[in-house]
């Protein structure tokens, strides 16, 4: 892993930025895979700031979003869609057919995870995966446990899940869906190139494990060890115990 250590979040955030129009110069057609969460917030605040004064364009991109709860629509309040429209997407110039997500309200969860892996597929898989990593060592919606799903699929989420997203839901992890809807290990792992970004002393202790640990699916960001290209993104507070 190609580790780069920052003084303070906001730096953090802005550097991944500007790698994701380092990726775009070189491949205007670059399919990104895009999280939701605190974390890429400044780095999203950013692509729209270069976006508006003319410094990168997204129109012949591809975005795919990383995960979602089940139960919610694009439009509703705490839904990843309606996150990453409010922080990035209104703010460029990204080609809505050209936006994917999964419907958490789909009728039917386990086919939109098979309609998600073949749209994936289809555009010729993913270029740039941006990623947080959860204090628990979760990465998307992939929880800790005895084995890790490969391929695109519903997860039951952990309590301490449910707590860590509690602010998309007014403070109450009561009203935070149980189960949500995930790329899988094998398919964020397909990804050309990763970029990874923690921030926060909370964070530290995960990322030392992460970088340090053994590959286990008791914490699914170590098979990121696994991959051949992952730049991770720092603040000085989660490198601390580096």
């Amino acid at each position: 892993m190609d580790v780069t250590i920052f003084e303070t979040a906001g730096e953090a955030g802005r550097a991944l930025a500007h790698r994701v129009v380092h990726a775009l110069q070189r491949d205007p057609a670059l399919v990104l895979g895009l999280p939701a969460g605190r974390t890429p917030i400044d780095t999203y605040a950013e692509l729209v700031r270069l976006h508006s004064a003319g410094q990168v364009s997204f129109s012949n991109a591809t975005a795919f979003l990383l995960d979602e709860f089940v139960g919610l629509d694009a439009s509703q309040p705490g839904s990843f869609r309606r996150f990453l429209t409010e922080h990035l997407l209104w703010g460029i110039d990204l080609n809505p057919e050209r936006i994917h997500g999964l419907n958490g309200a789909a009728p039917d969860p386990e086919s939109e995870c098979e309609r998600y892996e073949e749209t994936i597929a289809a555009s010729g898989g993913i270029g740039v995966m941006l990623l947080g990593i959860g204090a628990n060592g979760h990465i998307g919606f992939n929880e800790p446990g005895e084995s890790l799903r490969a391929r695109t699929h519903r997860v039951h989420l952990l309590d301490s899940t449910r707590r860590d997203n509690a602010g998309l839901f007014g403070g109450d992890t009561a009203r935070v869906p149980s189960q949500a809807l995930s790329m899988g290990m094998g398919t964020i792992l397909r990804a050309e190139s990763i970029a990874l970004m923690a921030v926060g002393e909370h964070k530290a202790q995960v990322i030392a494990d992460m970088m340090r640990g053994t590959v286990t699916t008791q914490l699914p960001a170590s098979f990121l060890q696994l991959h051949r290209h992952v730049e991770v993104y720092l603040d000085k507070a989660a490198a601390s115990k580096l």
